[in-house]
């Protein structure tokens, strides 16, 4: 008995090794070895002979077998394979024609016609009763996906596997029925709650986009808002860029202007050093020039800081600029604020002129920057083409004024 055991599940561990496909994710050699497992312990657990012992298990071991060829009819290619494996080993004909009937009776649709095949039906359905039911019908499910059998969405197999439980499937040993039943109605249970659970998700995720379409339909303001509020965030951005780039200009032409006080101005009394007077001016005025230039591209331009009760009545001041408002008492602002925040109309008007006037100010700032770049630019030209002027002039005059050289002019 052990011998042909033995050969049985080397022959299907050989077989799957080498001819089932990869999409057979659970119907491969390690669901073939639980559903022994099973079988043995149903067998444990009734009062079969061992002859009918070794029936059922060498079942167990092929049942699966047909799977090589596909999903179709795998049952009776699973009897065939087995008929033809026990030939080969000399077993008797109706041994073998007993192997092939419980082979056979695991077909889903089929009921059991005795104990062998019973003990084989259960043990294939094991895996319903078994804390590893999850992973397994994942991977059963992901195998039918792979395969073309079936595409159910994770909610469609849920539903199937609760039809499955309650409806479909049934123990029939006496083993089975007390104590793999209990465990398999606990994975009812479980799949009833999730199933429960992705309703209610569901449910929620519907009034929450009908929620969300009618608060899109009735109320068009926030893409209002968005558009003020983005609009303002990238003039900011913009005079923050500007006012940096200033900055920059301010701090090169100071240290231009440091440099030539510390250094070069000082050094322009002595006679050798004239030649350097007019390229210095230049390089010191056009950096002077810029320092303004960039000073008045940052310079704020502060109102009033007043308004009057006519002006908010009448919707003529802007309170969103601090420069209208910077003189007045808390309580009174308060009151303007109060008179114009149910007025959406003005809030918008108030948010369209304050960037309005922010653009203005950048047109200002951009423009004035644009100059200074010039400025300074045509300032260092000019500067280093006056030293290399005046550098040159030099060093004619003095070759002028060498003895050889008048000698030559003079011949």
């Amino acid at each position: 008995m052990e011998a042909i055991l033995e050969k049985a599940e080397n022959y299907i561990f050989e077989l799957f090794k080498d001819e089932l496909p990869k999409t057979c994710l659970y119907h491969n050699f390690q669901h073939t070895q639980r559903v022994v497992e099973s079988v043995q312990k149903l067998i444990k657990k009734s009062d079969i002979k061992d002859e009918d012992s070794e029936v059922v298990e060498i079942a167990a071991w092929f049942h699966d077998a047909g799977y090589i060829h596909g999903s179709k009819n795998h049952e009776k290619e699973s009897a065939k394979l087995a008929a033809k494996f026990l030939s080969e080993n000399d077993v008797s004909d109706k041994k073998i024609e007993r192997v092939e009937n419980c082979i056979l009776a695991t077909e889903f649709s089929k009921k059991p016609q005795n104990t062998l095949e019973e003990i084989i039906k259960d043990a294939d359905s094991s895996h319903l009763a078994k804390d590893y039911f999850s992973e397994v019908s994942a991977l059963l499910h992901q195998e039918q996906s792979l395969q073309g059998i079936s595409n159910r969405s994770a909610k469609e197999w849920r539903a199937e596997n609760v039809k499955l439980f309650s409806e479909k499937h049934r123990y029939y040993t006496r083993y089975a029925v007390e104590n793999w039943e209990p465990e398999k109605n606990k994975n009812l249970l479980k799949l009833l709650k999730k199933q429960k659970k992705n309703k209610k998700k569901q449910k929620k995720e519907v009034v929450k986009a009908k929620l969300k379409a009618k608060y899109k339909n009735e109320s068009p303001e926030r893409s209002i808002q968005t558009l003020f509020r983005v609009t303002l965030r990238n003039h900011i951005k913009l005079s923050d860029i500007a006012d940096t780039k200033a900055n920059i200009l301010l701090s090169v032409n100071a240290i231009i202007i440091s440099l030539a006080l510390a250094n070069l101005i000082p050094k322009l009394d002595a006679v050798s050093n004239r030649h350097l007077m007019i390229p210095s001016l230049v390089l010191v005025l056009f950096s002077v020039a810029s320092i303004i230039l960039s000073i008045m591209s940052t310079q704020p331009k502060v109102t009033g800081g007043e308004f009057t009760t006519e002006q908010v009545k009448n919707r003529k001041v802007n309170l969103l600029f601090f420069g209208n408002f910077y003189k007045m008492p808390y309580d009174r602002y308060q009151w303007a604020i109060d008179e114009i925040i149910n007025d959406k109309s003005y809030v918008y008007k108030m948010l369209t002129k304050d960037l309005y006037l922010l653009g203005l100010v950048l047109k200002k700032k951009y423009t004035l920057l644009k100059i200074t770049y010039i400025v300074f630019t045509v300032g260092i030209v000019l500067s280093v083409v006056a030293f290399i002027v005046a550098f040159a002039g030099i060093d004619l005059v003095e070759q002028v004024g060498n003895p050889e050289i008048l000698e030559k002019i003079t011949e």
